[in-house]
């Protein structure tokens, strides 16, 4: 009985020593499976920060969802993170700022009633619109927008007018 106990022991042993093994290095291969290094990460994070407008890839891995082969996180020099999606020829597929993580952010301050920029970007979408009442304004955390003006033209419709820091019209769409 006790060649059998210590036969099992010989057995059993090996067999968990072994279990525990492929557990630790699958573990390993499935975190690193993700992972893009050398010249593929090289091309891939180029094409990430160029397409943040800047800063340092600080994560760069491979996607697991369909028609995206590359996720991004880059870090811009004032702090904000920019999250960017890529397919496999480097196109930019989502390019998502993502602001909420700082809430000391300069562009969330309400723009003051009465400032000169607040006149400015009112004249500017009213002319974008034609005319009419503007309903809000509000500084945006979109990439080279940096006013987002709410406009009810004269016939009723509502527009939503997006302006750079100069006041120049980057994007007009009738809000639906």
């Amino acid at each position: 009985m006790r060649t059998t106990a210590l036969r099992r022991k010989r057995v059993v042993i090996p067999a968990l020593a072994t279990v525990a093994v492929l557990a630790v290095g699958g573990t390993v291969w499935a975190a690193s499976a993700d992972e893009v290094r050398g010249d593929e990460r090289d091309r891939v994070e180029s094409a990430a920060v160029a397409a943040a407008g800047g800063g340092r890839a600080v994560d760069v891995e491979k996607s697991d969802d369909a028609g995206e082969a590359y996720e991004v996180e880059v870090r811009l020099d004032d702090g904000r993170e920019v999250d960017v999606t890529l397919d496999d020829d480097l196109k930019v597929l989502d390019r998502d700022a993502d602001d909420d993580d700082n809430d000391d952010d300069a562009d969330d301050r309400p723009v003051a009633i009465g400032a000169p920029e607040r006149t400015a970007a009112e004249k500017a979408a009213l002319a974008a619109v034609g005319g009419g009442t503007v309903v809000d304004v509000d500084p945006s955390d979109d990439p080279g927008v940096t006013y987002e003006v709410e406009v009810r033209d004269r016939s009723g419709v509502e527009w939503d007018v997006d302006l750079d820091a100069a006041f120049a019209v980057v994007n007009r769409v009738q809000d639906r």
